[in-house]
């Protein structure tokens, strides 16, 4: 009889994790693991949620709990109370859930009060700043986890640093946590995506120009207009600076924050192009040409690593700081003199080296093994 993952998303870097994932249970383990999907509803549009199953082929959601946006208490009581009913219709073997959203601590705290294993994709990573609701999210998860699936050794000290013997055998539960360093799926999808064709909308942006790619969401960037205004002011300056252009998807959250007096000082800025959000195919593309990259996000970070593309945080720390560690970024927050010499830095540098940090491209088959022989 094949063992039920109950797979838990909520917002779009869940969603491209869950492919690699959802594509091994397809393709490897078809009738020993049987898997369904949930969406909370966290993204809701169609540009942040929809459109990557269906250019991913991911499997569509058997539930959508339609929860949306809101404040962060409100968001998380409404998640539990869905997923509690499909938790206890569904009963799975195991909750698989993946990062740091409130979607991803929703599936946490409801699987294990219904004493269902707890499976945590990218576990291990701290960015030591609980002023981060994210933060918060993926220590509360990994102590009520059952199997940790840690894509870095940086990670799997993190959890040594908490008191969790990282070198644990079964019989696993939430007090004798399996923790298994697996390598990253985010790199798995890298590699399978990574030589997909641009489509024509990336193709008519390309001018043979060298530009920077830029993304900015974090909400402690969005909802305080200072940091908004001071990390757009950033991207111009580099731009202005070096010549290049700064391509910026706009994610619908900085979109809303956006005042009349910031568009016109966009709209006014040539250097500056600011885009609808893209697909994820299409990010990837952007990405391989990218000469820099300039970020809040978590996942990009690491994807400008697998592409070999310097990357400026603009965040106080980051999970990710072998990155840091190792040269191949520089944490700058939404300074605007740092991250210009951050820029500067990385065109003058050209010794940069990129270590396998994140594994060899196998860690969804690596979690779908663990997950049968575990659960």
């Amino acid at each position: 009889m094949s063992k039920k993952i109950l797979t838990i998303v909520g917002a779009r870097p869940q969603i491209i994790k869950a492919a690699a994932v959802s594509r091994v249970v397809r393709k490897s383990f078809a009738g020993k693991l049987y898997e369904v999907i949930v969406h909370t509803g966290q993204h809701y549009d169609h540009g942040m949620s929809q459109l990557f199953f269906d250019e991913l082929q991911i499997p569509a959601p058997k539930v959508n709990l339609n929860i949306g946006s809101g404040e962060r208490s409100n968001q998380l009581s409404a998640m539990i109370t869905g997923l509690n009913s499909v938790l206890q219709d569904e009963k799975p073997d195991v909750v698989l859930l993946y990062g740091d959203t409130n979607s991803t601590l929703a599936g946490a705290l409801t699987a294990s009060s219904l004493s269902i294993p707890v499976a945590h994709v990218e576990a291990g990573l701290r960015s030591y700043n609980k002023s981060m609701p994210e933060e918060i999210n993926r220590i509360m998860t990994d102590h009520v986890a059952t199997l940790m699936f840690v894509p870095t050794q940086q990670g799997i000290l993190n959890l040594r640093k908490e008191g969790f013997n990282t070198e644990q055998t079964g019989p696993f539960s939430p007090d004798h946590p399996g923790i298994f360093h697996c390598g990253d799926i985010m790199y798995d999808n890298a590699l399978h995506f990574g030589t997909n064709p641009e489509s024509s909308k990336v193709r008519s942006l390309k001018t043979g120009a060298p530009y920077m790619l830029a993304t900015l969401h974090r909400d402690h960037n969005t909802d305080q207009l200072s940091k908004l205004n001071e990390a757009l002011d950033a991207m111009m300056r580099v731009s202005n600076e070096t010549g290049q252009r700064v391509i910026l998807p706009l994610h619908p959250r900085t979109s809303n924050q956006l005042t009349p007096a910031i568009i016109a000082k966009l709209e006014s800025n040539r250097s500056m192009e600011v885009i609808e959000p893209v697909s994820y195919l299409d990010m990837i593309a952007l990405l391989r040409d990218a000469s820099i990259v300039i970020t809040d996000s978590g996942g990009l970070q690491k994807e400008a690593f697998f592409f070999q593309k310097p990357c400026v945080i603009m965040r106080p720390q980051t999970e990710w700081t072998e990155l840091v560690e190792n040269g191949n970024a520089i944490v700058c927050d939404t300074d605007v003199d740092r991250i210009s010499a951050a820029v500067q830095h990385f065109i003058a540098e050209s010794d940069l080296t990129w270590p396998k940090f994140y594994g060899d491209g196998h860690a969804a088959d690596f979690i779908c093994e663990k997950l049968l022989a575990s659960i």
